[in-house]
């Protein structure tokens, strides 16, 4: 029954509609699910992305007037948590709640399943929930970054450089090059 209602869980956020289900809608529906389950979280936004430097996170966000939202679930058993050296498995989504491609737009045939983007996000919320409620012995952390890819004046562009989270204090972010607006993953 746990896995049933989790993967209904799931469905239900995956078959939302873009304006339904923003990516701040999307942080707020995590929150309240980690609190019914017991889970830690946070969920973030603009001001901790640019704290963190996710430029490249940011600057997928920065053409929609929607803020992005960076959402952390942690599922900590007890007796666990004390052995810093435990193993802790990571789960990443993808949570960008409508895809329009930014200004390297995607063709308008079948724009509205574009929705349908935020799918490895709701899949990772779902395993966290049914996590929480199965209590496996093992620390799991969940990151879930969460925008909408959005034409506008302030939108990224082609030919624009960003620069990546660093992936430790004395190491600088890589910086990555545009090419293309629509190109998926390696941005959080």
């Amino acid at each position: 029954m746990i896995v049933a209602d989790s993967q209904n869980f799931t469905r239900t956020l995956v078959n939302e509609p873009g304006n339904k289900l923003t990516p701040t809608i999307l942080g707020q529906r995590a929150a309240e699910m980690a609190t019914q389950v017991g889970l830690q979280w946070d969920v973030y936004s603009t001001e901790k992305l640019h704290e963190l430097k996710m430029g490249a996170f940011a600057a997928v966000a920065q053409g929609s007037e929607e803020p992005p939202a960076l959402i952390v679930l942690r599922y900590e058993p007890e007796g666990v948590t004390a052995n810093p050296d435990a193993p802790v498995l990571g789960l990443v989504g993808k949570g960008i709640t409508f895809d329009t491609g930014g200004i390297s737009i995607k063709p308008s045939d079948s724009m509205e399943k574009m929705k349908y983007d935020m799918a490895g996000s709701a899949a990772m919320l779902g395993a966290m929930r049914a996590i929480a409620l199965l209590k496996p012995k093992v620390r799991v952390l969940c990151v879930v970054c969460s925008a909408e890819n959005m034409p506008d004046g302030k939108a990224y562009k082609p030919g624009d450089v960003v620069t990546a989270m660093p992936i430790a204090p004395d190491k600088p972010g890589k910086t990555i090059e545009i090419i293309n607006t629509d190109a998926e993953g390696g941005w959080c």
